[in-house]
């Protein structure tokens, strides 16, 4: 009878454990009963924390950071933290998780070794986000290190499966300076129409790069290397860039000088871009001529070659521009700027080149005639005749003689500039006086500066009237280009 009462009495506080426990569950109160129990354990220093930042003291990007990322996103326990971010892949049916930096929680077990990883934002203005390592005493004693190379391991291993070269963009923001996203640019040195000759020579040169790390070492410079191109819009620079990063597989930060606050700025964005990188600075010839803003032709320089551009290694600058007339030839000597590269306009070599892209014609019997255009004077650039090719890409035919027709149309343009500016410099070679102040025969360089404008401000009326004639699609604009020159 006793033994019964004492089952009896135990199933009782069974049964009332089961349903206080399941009390709690419902009503979240066992959750908290467990934050408090940690909370409790961690004040008898149960626990060791280790804080890990996303920049050094020098705002440098901690890579143990990154990498810590990497790894936590690929561990099977992320679908089971607090908060996990839902992204789709690149097929339509893929979806993958990753940690949400405000909230997430990531449990992990290395070896029977349960630790647990936060990520949490610093309360300085900085706004700096760190990983936090929680790991029992005892445990850290016995796997620390160990742990650690796993991270490192399984990171690269995830690295390198899922390679995906990014685009950064600068932001106006102070706490965030760099986003990135997926860079899907799809030229490489095999699309890109240009000389074969010029094309061998900037992959050998990109090919010695890669491989100079003890070469630059031994000379006492910055493994570093600094492109030049130069050319109007739609000749191809912006191809060409997105060759180079494919070729390298690097990263790609893409500096918009206007969202720059001044040379200490600059400065930092440089320092928080990280080694295998594309620094790109476009239109470089414009924000030099633009006297508001507020970066300083030394804060330019000193990024290009100063001291703090030796705060990295392994990366490729390159600037563009439309031309190097008005560019101060400090800008542009051997040391800032290592290999230029000019981008012209279409010629018939590369006439050929596009069409044998854009409509697989290698011959045609109307190649004579676009030859002999070009040869008059007639002149588009790569990006404008590809976009006719586009257009008619059904009837090869049909588009060669839209070509054609577009270019009768720029050379007969040309052939009126050159006779309006002609007469322009006459009457101004007329009024010319030389020092003594006696007419003279030489022009004064006010005479010569207004033709050059007056050329200038011509063509940008006709190829707006011709625009509008025969409308482009401005987003077909640098898909290909055509290269001629490469200086060391």
């Amino acid at each position: 009878m006793v033994g019964f009462a004492g089952f009896f009495y135990f199933l009782l506080i069974f049964i009332s454990l089961v349903l206080v426990l399941r009390f709690l569950s419902k009503t979240s109160l066992l959750q908290i009963f467990i934050k408090s129990w940690q909370s409790l354990i961690d004040r008898f220093h149960v626990y060791q924390f280790y804080k890990i930042p996303q920049f050094n003291e020098h705002f440098q990007e901690n890579q143990l950071y990154r990498k810590i990322s990497l790894y936590l996103n690929s561990l099977p326990s992320i679908e089971d933290s607090d908060f996990t971010n839902l992204f789709s892949g690149s097929k339509s049916n893929d979806i993958f998780f990753q940690h949400d930096a405000n909230h997430s929680v990531v449990h992990d077990t290395f070896f029977s070794a349960k630790v647990s990883w936060t990520n949490q934002k610093s309360s300085q203005p900085d706004g700096i986000r760190s990983f936090v390592l929680k790991i029992n005493k005892s445990d850290k004693r016995r796997v620390f290190r160990q742990y650690f190379q796993h991270i490192l391991t399984v990171a690269d291993e995830v690295e390198q499966r899922n390679k995906e070269i990014k685009l950064y963009m600068n932001l106006s923001t102070e706490n965030e300076r760099w986003r990135s996203v997926p860079f899907t640019h799809p030229a490489t040195f095999d699309t890109v129409v240009m000389d074969a000759e010029l094309k061998n020579k900037v992959r050998s040169d990109l090919e010695n790069f890669l491989k100079s790390k003890q070469y630059y070492h031994r000379l006492g410079r910055v493994w570093k290397r600094s492109f030049l191109l130069c050319g109007p819009s739609g000749t191809g620079k912006t191809s060409f860039i997105a060759a180079m990063a494919r070729f390298l597989s690097y990263d790609v930060y893409d500096i918009d000088m206007s969202k720059v606050y001044d040379d200490s700025d600059l400065k930092m964005l440089l320092l928080q871009t990280t080694s295998k990188s594309l620094i790109v600075v476009e239109d470089l010839d414009r924000f030099l001529m633009d006297k508001s803003t507020s970066v300083s032709l030394s804060g330019l320089l000193n990024f290009m070659d100063g001291i703090v551009s030796s705060c990295g290694e392994e990366r490729v600058l390159v600037f563009t521009m439309n031309g190097k007339d008005q560019v101060d030839q400090l800008v542009m000597r051997p040391g800032r700027v290592d290999v230029h590269i000019q981008f012209p306009l279409c010629d018939f070599s590369a006439f050929k080149s596009l069409a044998s892209t854009y409509l697989g014609v290698k011959e045609h019997k109307l190649f004579p005639q676009v030859e002999e255009i070009f040869q008059s004077g007639g002149s588009l650039s790569p990006a404008e005749i590809g976009e006719i090719m586009i257009s008619n890409r059904s009837s090869p035919s049909r588009a060669l003689k839209s070509v054609i027709s577009a270019l009768q149309t720029n050379a007969e343009s040309v052939k009126g500039v050159n006779k309006v500016a002609q007469a322009l410099t006459n009457s101004l070679s007329g009024r010319s006086v030389d020092e003594s102040g006696e007419p003279g025969a030489v022009f004064c360089r006010e005479s010569v500066h207004t033709v050059r404008e007056f050329r200038k401000l011509y063509g940008l009326l006709r190829l707006g009237s011709r625009r509008k004639e025969e409308p482009l699609d401005s987003s077909s604009a640098d898909k290909d280009g055509s290269l001629h020159a490469v200086k060391g």
